[in-house]
């Protein structure tokens, strides 16, 4: 008998948080580690190539991995077809970037980026050749083995990078971190998933997952594209050591934010996927998602924002204050994405990737407006430029969630308030605790004591939905509980 989505959803959302929290743990670690032996510069050049690597990344997948995953009767031929046009794309990728590598050089006026380029581009081809294996992993909601693959990937990919920058390789430390965790991901993948190709393409199967998935990798292409644009335009307007800093801002609330967020959605989409002939029960699974992302990311978020200059000065050192400014705004920028992916996963389960499509060109229109528009500024104001598309962008995306499921904007805004208002009292809590403890230590300490209590001692009083929902999911894990969708 096959589990029933309760059980598949408890499993999968434990799961999906252990590794999260681990693999992000960890990187943690090791990312405060490295940014104490390594300098601002160091991580800069490597982020002024993520937005060409972040391309190729997606061409490669193509968008076939959300097809494969919605598709309800995967054929073998259809596994087969997708390793075999990821693995091509990738070969062609690599070669790519190997003779762009020069022009990206002259471009930025950094010789070291044509190395640093041939080099790192090589993950591209190391981790096409078990992508459809993870593929299977997150079918099957097999989040236990991802997990220890996660884990054990950082650890060994983690201990690289230290021991090479310890040895004064700076950046050539980062690149080897890179290449260390995708070689032991895809040999960890491929011990643990016994899937191998039957180099065999079927043009039926191409053409039935590139309907669905060409839409998603035309959007995918323009959020990547954004999402990369703010390094490159700092790192051509102002300096590497500023893109450095930039990424060292969206670092904390970035770990944050991406540790629940990934948790919920990865297991939200093939679940929402299983149900998505149902609307009755889609909306009811669907809200569920929406309060659980709020009541988890907008105090952890905002608790961050309000411990920044503690948590950089005491972890980073001082060399990095300077992103400090720029952590605490790119913190508001944050508070939504949560709400904003999972909006999108109902258009994904849906089969709408034309108005995913549609959506990311009026989205992005905006955004690099707003992106054009503060650069002639600073770095300051291109990330309040950011605070300002993230609203836009949750704003349109829930007018699509209206039209499939009637849940408006500001129905979902009545329910997320209330979380964020809470959250609110976290942030000046944790600002109060920074500026009169002047101890480092000694303030993250206290904040790290009270903040939590006083958010779940609001949640609970004021008997709010998702924290109940919590509480019994809880419970269900432990054979207790009413958890049911």
């Amino acid at each position: 008998m096959p589990e029933s989505l309760k059980h598949k959803t408890v499993k999968g959302v434990s799961w999906s948080f252990v590794e999260q929290i681990l693999t992000r743990g960890v990187n943690f670690v090791i990312g405060i580690i490295l940014a104490r032996l390594l300098s601002p510069t160091d991580y800069g050049l490597i982020g002024l190539l993520g937005i060409f690597l972040a391309i190729s990344q997606l061409f490669i997948d193509g968008g076939l991995a959300s097809a494969l995953i919605r598709e309800k009767n995967a054929m073998e031929e259809d596994f087969s077809t997708v390793y075999i046009i990821n693995l091509v794309l990738s070969l062609f990728f690599y070669l790519l970037l190997f003779f762009v590598a020069p022009v990206v050089a002259n471009f930025y006026e950094q010789p070291l980026l044509k190395p640093l380029m041939r080099v790192v581009a090589l993950i591209l081809i190391i981790g096409s050749l078990a992508s459809v294996q993870g593929i299977l992993l997150t079918i099957r909601v097999d989040f236990r083995t991802k997990s220890i693959i996660s884990v054990l990937g950082s650890l060994v990919s983690g201990t690289v990078g230290i021991v090479l920058a310890y040895k004064g390789f700076g950046v050539w430390a980062l690149v080897a971190q890179s290449l260390a965790s995708a070689l032991v991901a895809t040999l960890l993948t491929l011990a643990f998933v016994r899937w191998w190709p039957r180099l065999f393409f079927s043009v039926q199967s191409f053409k039935k997952l590139f309907a669905y998935s060409s839409k998603l990798l035309a959007a995918s292409l323009i959020s990547v594209i954004y999402d990369n644009a703010y390094p490159m335009v700092i790192g051509k307007r102002f300096s590497a050591a500023d893109v450095g800093q930039y990424s060292r801002a969206g670092q904390f609330p970035g770990i944050a934010n991406t540790t629940i967020t990934s948790a919920l959605n990865r297991v939200a989409f093939p679940i929402l996927s299983q149900i998505q002939d149902d609307d009755q029960r889609l909306l009811s699974v669907y809200e569920k998602y929406i309060q659980l992302s709020s009541f988890l990311i907008f105090p952890v978020i905002l608790f961050i924002c309000g411990c920044a200059r503690p948590l950089v000065s005491l972890l980073l050192t001082d060399k990095w204050l300077a992103c400090v400014p720029l952590m605490q705004i790119i913190c508001f920028s944050q508070l939504t994405n949560g709400i904003t992916a999972i909006n999108l996963n109902l258009l994904y389960v849906k089969g709408r990737s034309d108005l995913v499509l549609r959506l990311e060109i009026i989205k992005k229109t905006l955004a690099f407006i707003i992106l054009f528009v503060s650069m002639f500024f600073s770095i300051e104001v291109m990330c309040l430029g950011q605070v300002l598309y993230s609203l836009i962008a949750l704003y349109l995306n829930a007018f699509y969630t209206k039209r499939i499921l009637g849940y408006s904007f500001g129905k979902q805004m009545k329910v997320i308030l209330p979380y964020f208002l809470i959250s609110l009292v976290v942030l000046a809590e944790a600002l109060a605790i920074s500026h009169f403890l002047t101890t480092h230590w000694i303030s993250l300490l206290v904040s790290a004591l009270v903040c939590p209590v006083t958010y779940f001692f609001l949640t609970k009083g004021f008997r709010l939905y998702a924290y109940q929902e919590a509480i019994e999911l809880i419970k269900s894990k432990m054979g207790r509980g009413r958890f049911q969708f």
